[in-house]
């Protein structure tokens, strides 16, 4: 690569066009403009289908064959790169552009352990000259690994990536990116499934990299608050174009597209209080009796080649009638653990749950299936956790059918069409199949799947962090909307404190298994008394947010 005065990455005009049919094209990216400069951090900021991540595609030369660019041009450091086949772009990818990809469930070899998937980088991306035995490339990967935020890099680098959390993953698939040590490093979404800590120690990372090394930074995210809080320049994509770009001040200052604004407004940190139902003012419930009560579960879990992980330590849990109560913790603190204890999926081994009168705990598998008229659970990812080969309709009916209950294909159509109307969708969604959704559609579709039986509680399992800040939103007034209707009481599982001042009443913060702090929402946001609490909302991105006119 030559010319230093030339830009990291210049994308000039670039257009890429998707088949839609045998003739036909659509147009996913149309006319783009974009430049890194050395030591810059530029983020791109956009929505679901926007065109994000496939201009980050093309410029790693790693379209789907369904792809093609149409117009336009890449080129890294002066040298034009459009075009250029796999084998070629294989010499620019790892030695001069870095790749960190958003799903670290499906970007890591789940049969290899992490360091063998990191010494392979490592080893792909030496340079001539450079040792090559076996010790080198294991000091090699256990210093990227550190690098990347794992201060337990040798435990690790002995793993597989099942026995990792979903922020242990993503710091692995960064300390893979490093191993070339490139000079400029695309970032696609690697931080939406991280807890704000670990996102700040990873984003710090990158910025340190950049002030050391001169590296590139190329954010993709759909956070607006963590790119005014990083970044050089923000450019804001919408349906393939950019349709704004400037410094952070200026966009957050001066918006001067309307979608701009609309991302703005729908930041959680732009909400300082508890959203309201649609109906009016919520009406808080006082002195009531808990709906769910946990008392001193803990949970044990035994590692592969000896060893163990207390995921829950004596944890005590109180969910009033009609509130939502959150549990918020980063990676590893248990949170998962507890939700999953909660719904019957994993048994305690000590301590008890009720659901009002009832002992949940020790119950035979007949009687847990009756507890799911009751208590019913929202998983985090919408793109896994429904069925691709059912319709909507036959994937919101199947716990009716499961339970004996709307027996008729007429009553069963009704209830179904009933469903999709509570959650916000039109009855002609009901035929559409899961791939035929945007995140937040199936989003919906899986809370009105877990309404069929009219349940009391939903345990809902970080079910907004993986979609998009304005679909968020709908999500989270959704919910408000129907607990004040239906009269539900929310278990609501998340490391996003912004949320949690958005939709809860009580939270409860864990740390390595234990709770550290409860309390209402208020309390523990304006005096949050263990240090830990008060490191987790020191580290909610998009501070700046909250101060422009916010709601």
């Amino acid at each position: 690569m030559s010319a230093a005065a030339d830009p990291l990455l210049h994308i000039t005009g670039l257009a890429v066009d998707y088949r839609a049919g045998h003739r036909s094209w659509h147009s996913a990216v149309d006319g783009v403009d974009l430049r890194v400069e050395p030591g810059e951090f530029v983020s791109l900021v956009g929505e679901s289908g926007s065109g994000k991540t496939t201009l980050v595609q093309g410029a790693l030369g790693l379209l789907p064959a369904a792809a093609r660019i149409r117009a336009g041009t890449i080129a890294y450091s002066g040298v034009d790169v459009t075009g250029w086949n796999d084998r070629r772009m294989a010499l620019v990818r790892g030695n001069y552009v870095g790749f960190i990809p958003q799903d670290p469930g499906t970007a890591l070899n789940p049969v290899k352990k992490i360091g063998r998937q990191v010494v392979e980088a490592v080893r792909f991306n030496q340079r001539a000259g450079e040792p090559g035995d076996a010790a080198h490339l294991r000091d090699t990967a256990l210093h990227n690994l550190r690098t990347a935020g794992l201060t337990n890099a040798e435990r690790v680098f002995q793993q597989y990536p099942h026995e990792l959390s979903g922020g242990m993953k993503q710091r692995a698939l960064i300390a893979i990116a490093l191993a070339g040590r490139p000079k400029i490093i695309l970032a696609d979404e690697p931080t939406s499934a991280l807890d704000v800590t670990v996102q700040r120690v990873i984003l710090d990372h990158l910025a340190d990299l950049r002030a050391e090394l001169g590296i590139g930074i190329l954010l993709v995210t759909h956070d607006l608050g963590v790119a005014l809080d990083r970044s050089d320049r923000i450019l804001v994509m919408r349906a393939g174009r950019i349709v704004e770009e400037g410094p952070p001040a200026r966009i957050l200052e001066h918006a001067a597209d309307d979608y701009t604004r609309r991302l703005i407004d729908a930041a959680p940190a732009r909400h300082r209080g508890r959203l309201e139902p649609a109906g009016g003012a919520r009406r808080t419930p006082a002195d009531v009796s808990p709906v769910l009560l946990a008392r001193g579960l803990s949970k044990t879990y035994r590692l592969r080649g000896g060893g163990e992980v207390k995921a829950l330590d004596h944890v005590d849990l109180e969910v009033r009638e009609g509130t939502t109560h959150a549990i918020v913790g980063e990676s590893g603190a248990g949170k998962s653990t507890l939700a999953s204890i909660l719904a019957g999926f994993t048994a305690a081994d000590a301590g008890t749950v009720h659901a009002g009168e009832r002992a949940l705990t020790g119950l035979s598998r007949g009687r847990l299936r009756e507890l799911r008229r009751d208590l019913q659970f929202v998983f985090q990812n919408p793109y896994t956790s429904l069925d691709p080969r059912f319709t909507v309709a036959r994937i919101i009916a199947e716990p009716l059918r499961a339970f004996g209950l709307a027996t008729g294909r007429a009553e069963r159509t009704a209830r179904v069409a009933a469903l999709l109307h509570a959650v916000a969708l039109d009855d002609d969604y009901a035929d559409r199949r899961p791939s035929q959704l945007s995140g937040g559609q199936r989003q919906r579709v899986a809370i009105a799947r877990a309404l069929a039986l009219s349940p009391r509680i939903l345990v809902l399992d970080e079910p907004v962090s993986a979609l998009d800040v304005s679909v968020q939103e709908q999500i989270l007034r959704l919910l408000v909307d129907l607990q004040t209707e239906l009269g539900l009481s929310y278990v609501f599982v998340t490391h996003d404190l912004g949320v949690v001042r958005l939709i809860a009443d009580d939270v409860t913060v864990m740390r390595d298994g234990a709770v550290v702090e409860h309390g209402p929402v208020e309390r523990v946001f304006q005096a949050p008394r263990h240090e830990y609490t008060q490191a987790l909302l020191a580290a909610i991105p998009g501070a700046g947010l909250a101060r422009v006119g916010a709601p």
